[in-house]
């Protein structure tokens, strides 16, 4: 990555993790103010984009937040600034910050905030809840000069392409004879101007996921010597990862509803929660889904859910989970913020060699406080 990194290239890294075409429809990820174009120096990570969080980011030179919540959600017919929120993108504009949310889409994606979640709550052998999604997989097929079969086969697998379970780089080589004829105007890598060229050549096949393709393409190219690359892409009909909302998984001992709960507010960092069900009652199969959960209720008992974990449970949901015998734990939708130190994490890592600060957010924007 260049040095000076520009908002897209961070975009980008954010969408490998969390593409957007796993968003529900419903949904406004991406970004929502700002530019693709602006140079990045500062950047901080937030569960939501309220005005506190913006005058931090202005108080410590920050240029992108990077939003779980977005922060335009419903269309807006008026930019009025004497408005909370017009004031926000007022403030945003002039002290030229971008702002980008992943929600809906780094819920699905693996490692995504319902994986942080089980993950922190030691829920083991996790499953999804709902499938939303299957990753579309494609095969890429190239011609490459045998003087270049290592590069572009490095180029493959150092950028995704050629995973097959617990295998990375996987390929498949044939041999064989390429012909063309270099026409005025060419600079070819081999053989002369207008006169037919017979070249030994390699097929070179390998799958690539799609959210990645575009990526693995670039680098084939790159890695490859001809003016004119020759390759096709195919798309498989075989089954790539499941994607969906929600985990269930197991603790790996059997306790009681008031232990686990104790567990779930040290873990998540919530001064208290709600619980429905017997707190004697013995829980070991355990659901999560950050946010609002409550219509999946049926799923996750479905699953064989002994106490599911969410936010946001209204009455009469709470009373038919009590009626279906399921356990739920509303520790409310702020331990979503559970999102800023895995993908500050997930960035400086991703960002290693370039001079950019990535920042937590350290202001509250959970509307409730417990007295």
């Amino acid at each position: 990555m260049k040095n000076n990194v520009t908002n897209s290239e961070i975009f980008q890294l954010i969408e490998q993790w969390a593409p957007k075409q796993l968003a529900y429809e419903w949904d406004n990820v991406g970004l929502q103010i700002g530019s693709y174009h602006n140079p990045v120096t500062k950047i901080l990570i937030t569960l939501d984009v309220m005005e506190n969080v913006v005058d931090e980011a202005i108080e410590k030179g920050a240029n992108l937040i990077i939003a779980h919540h977005p922060f335009l959600f419903k269309s807006i017919k008026q930019v009025n600034i004497d408005t909370p929120q017009g004031r926000v993108i007022r403030k945003l504009l002039e002290n030229n910050i971008s702002v980008y949310a992943a929600h809906t889409n780094l819920d699905i994606a693996a490692g995504g905030v319902n994986d942080m979640l089980a993950d922190t709550l030691e829920i083991e052998g996790n499953d999804i809840i709902v499938e939303t999604d299957r990753e579309k997989l494609y095969k890429v097929v190239v011609y490459v000069p045998e003087t270049h079969i290592d590069e572009v086969r490095e180029a493959f697998g150092e950028n995704g392409a050629g995973h097959i379970g617990n295998y990375s780089h996987c390929t498949f080589q044939s041999r064989g004879q390429g012909t063309f004829k270099p026409l005025d105007g060419s600079q070819p890598f081999i053989g002369t101007k207008n006169e037919l060229e017979f070249v030994n050549e390699v097929k070179m096949e390998t799958i690539v996921p799609g959210a990645i393709l575009h990526k693995v393409i670039t680098a084939m190219i790159a890695a490859h010597p001809y003016e004119e690359v020759a390759y096709d892409i195919f798309m498989l009909q075989n089954e790539g990862k499941r994607f969906g909302i929600g985990k269930i998984g197991t603790l790996r001992e059997k306790t009681d509803l008031n232990n686990f709960c104790e567990r779930v507010k040290k873990a998540l960092d919530v001064p208290a929660l709600r619980v429905t069900g017997d707190l004697n009652k013995k829980v070991q199969k355990v659901a999560v889904l950050g946010g609002s959960g409550e219509k999946y209720i049926h799923h996750a008992k479905k699953k064989g859910a002994d106490v599911y974990v969410t936010g946001d449970m209204t009455f009469h949901m709470a009373q038919e989970a009590c009626l279906m015998g399921l356990a739920v734990i509303d520790a409310g939708h702020y331990i979503e913020k559970i999102m800023k130190q895995f993908t500050a994490a997930y960035l400086k890592e991703q960002l290693d060699k370039e001079n950019i600060d990535i920042l937590v957010s350290e202001s509250n924007t959970d509307p409730f406080q417990f007295v």
